[in-house]
């Protein structure tokens, strides 16, 4: 019996040992890093907004690099200096954001352009460290220094992007732009013939940090000069720009705003006639307002010499339309589906139920009127950006 004992009570120790070994086994090393990437997308483009969640090591500075399986290119940033080579892309810390404390996070934003299958990436790696591997356990600043593409496009922004944008499907204050014609998303030309009105990127003169587009617009019908882009038409769509001009609206029909209708295979276009604004459908030349005396004096000039913020709001279902200038609703520049004389009556004469492709910014003049602009801060949404 005590022979017995003596072995049990051996063997409990025995276990009690086993265990307290299992107990006091290496814990799971922290992760380097851990990313959440949403992404908003549309049929040829997208944005993305980055958080990254650094692991145990604080860093002066972060560097975040992954890869895209598809073709996306990136067109703009903010919150880092973005560049990208082939499907490899680097995205670096700003002297303001640098500071990476133990388990801090940092977010920044994206857009560009895609077409087909828009796969997220998984290959994140902070610093030289894949977020899938442990941390460094004693390292305080990255041990691999990753090789900055010296090719491909681009994107620099110095501060977030402009009001509202967080949620818009296109942002551009064109900072991102080397250049001295606008490129990335956006193209240089004329719907119908182009002559000697020209498209640049200007430093001189900006809304927002340090660059614009400069339009110098010509008169005459072949003088045409646009930078455009496309847009998603589906369903309420939102727009606001700044726009800043030299010469007031003249008395005959001019455009700095048009967007291919695919319902209508015509433009809508946005401008001025009678030296006030209006919008103009190309299929049958309807305006808003009416040119009536009573309809041009519910609309507004477009101030020269200063910036503007120009909005609008339009719903292809509804067959809607509503416009603002510096935050004020125009009367005269609104479609509710409600004829009203000298402002919609004649643009309800027919169902209009508009779903637009692209965006253009630039100038039409079907005369001889001439004038030069200045465009920044463009963005297009689903619900309103705001100046």
């Amino acid at each position: 019996m005590h022979r017995f004992a003596g072995a049990l009570a051996a063997l409990c120790l025995a276990a009690a040992a086993t265990t307290a070994v299992v107990l006091a086994g290496p814990a799971a090393a922290a992760p380097a890093c851990a990313v959440a990437y949403r992404l908003n997308q549309w049929q040829t483009g997208f944005t993305a907004d980055i958080t990254v969640t650094n692991g145990p090591t604080a860093a002066s500075s972060w560097t975040l690099t992954w890869h895209y399986a598809g073709n996306q290119t990136v067109t703009s940033a903010w919150n880092a200096t973005v560049r990208q080579t082939g499907n490899a892309v680097t995205a670096q810390s700003l002297s303001y954001n640098g500071a990476l404390p133990a388990g801090g996070s940092v977010s920044f934003g994206l857009q560009g352009t895609a077409s087909g299958t828009n796969a997220e990436p998984t290959d994140f790696a902070l610093n030289g460290v894949s977020c899938g591997d442990p941390a460094p356990p004693t390292s305080t600043t990255p041990t691999t220094t990753p090789t900055t593409p010296t090719s491909g496009p681009t994107t620099t922004t110095s501060g977030p992007p402009p009001a509202g944008c967080a949620g818009a499907a296109l942002c551009d204050d064109f900072e991102q732009q080397t250049g001295g014609t606008p490129g990335g998303r956006w193209t240089v030309g004329a719907a119908n013939c182009q002559g000697t009105g020209t498209v640049a990127v200007d430093t001189t003169v900006a809304h927002s940090g340090s660059r614009s587009v400069k339009v110098t617009g010509q008169g005459g019908y072949c003088n045409h000069a646009f930078l455009g882009t496309s847009v998603s038409g589906s369903g309420v769509l939102y727009g606001r720009f700044w726009v800043r001009h030299t010469t007031a609206l003249p008395a005959g029909h001019v455009t700095f705003l048009a967007m291919r209708d695919s319902t209508d295979g015509r433009d809508l276009r946005a401008g001025g006639q009678n030296r006030a604004l209006q919008w103009n459908r190309e299929s049958d030349d309807a305006t808003l307002p009416a040119q009536s005396p009573a309809g041009v004096a519910q609309s507004v000039p477009l101030p020269t010499g200063t910036w503007s913020c120009f909005e609008f709001r339009l719903d292809g279902a509804a067959g809607q339309l509503r416009t603002w200038l510096g935050s004020a609703e125009v009367p005269g520049l609104v479609v509710d589906g409600v004829p009203t004389a000298d402002v919609d009556q004649q643009w309800l004469a027919r169902a209009w139920h508009p779903a637009v492709t692209d965006l253009r910014l630039g100038w039409e003049s079907y005369a001889g009127d001439a004038d030069t602009l200045w465009f920044d801060d463009v963005a297009v949404g689903s619900s309103r950006i705001g100046c």
